[in-house]
């Protein structure tokens, strides 16, 4: 495990890969860290052409620094801006980002703040921005350890409940080539919202792998093998008519 100062706080992460390799980026969902993605990081690691796997834990989040009952602390735009501090911290200019969850939609507002960082975007099974209806109820804590900020939890909640109307107003800056993977029938996350976020992405494309809403833990072979080539894709760029 290694650490990084990054936007004011210490952000744990774990890398795979050859140092010179193309980066890649795995944002994990709430409640879990950056070995929630060991077994896709280390085939990333070792693929065909291997990558420069970076996994951190979000800010609230496993061995990253938990700011608590601090108003603004865990706000989808401070986790937006520690992502960017951590690239910055590591000298990386630009990286392939896969997001899944609360790590998508941190992941969407990377994109739309700072476009030129991400080269390809990938969403995993991310919800659409929208007002829950009916919003959920505050969660009582429970009694017993666990390995994250319950104030995360329950601000990240009532983002979820009310997010900011420019998040969805905003997604038409997302301009890069984008995958979304949906979950299928048996995901928590109501799988047209991931089609509508199909609809406003503008180089979007939507892959329904199945296995629920921990896609990559419970089909990491289809979830690599949708997700590999697209990361593999050569950029496209412009030529000049002769």
């Amino acid at each position: 495990m290694n650490t990084v100062k990054a936007n004011g706080i210490t952000l744990a992460y774990r890398a795979w890969g050859p140092e010179d390799a193309a980066p890649v980026l795995l944002l994990h969902c709430r409640g879990a860290d950056g070995p929630d993605w060991t077994g896709i990081a280390e085939r990333l690691a070792a693929g065909a052409c291997p990558r420069r796997v970076y996994a951190p834990d979000l800010r609230g989040h496993g061995r990253s620094d938990w700011p608590g009952e601090v108003a603004g602390a865990y706000t989808y735009e401070a986790m937006r801006d520690d992502i960017l501090g951590f690239l910055a911290a590591l000298g990386i200019g630009r990286a392939d980002v896969v997001g899944h969850s609360l790590g998508g939609v941190v992941a969407c507002l990377l994109a739309q703040e700072a476009p030129d960082v991400v080269r390809r975007l990938v969403l995993e099974d991310v919800p659409a921005p929208i007002p829950l209806d009916p919003p959920r109820p505050p969660a009582d804590a429970p009694g017993t350890d666990l390995p994250f900020d319950w104030a995360m939890l329950r601000a990240t909640d009532e983002q979820r409940n009310t997010p900011d109307p420019l998040w969805w107003d905003h997604m038409g800056r997302i301009t890069m080539p984008t995958l979304l993977i949906g979950g299928g029938p048996t995901s928590l996350v109501p799988q047209e919202e991931v089609a509508m976020l199909d609809s406003v992405i503008p180089a979007s494309r939507l892959v329904t792998v199945g296995g629920g809403h921990l896609v990559h833990e419970a089909k990491p072979a289809e979830f690599l093998a949708v997700l590999v080539p697209f990361l593999d894709a050569p950029d496209i760029t412009s030529r000049t008519p002769s």
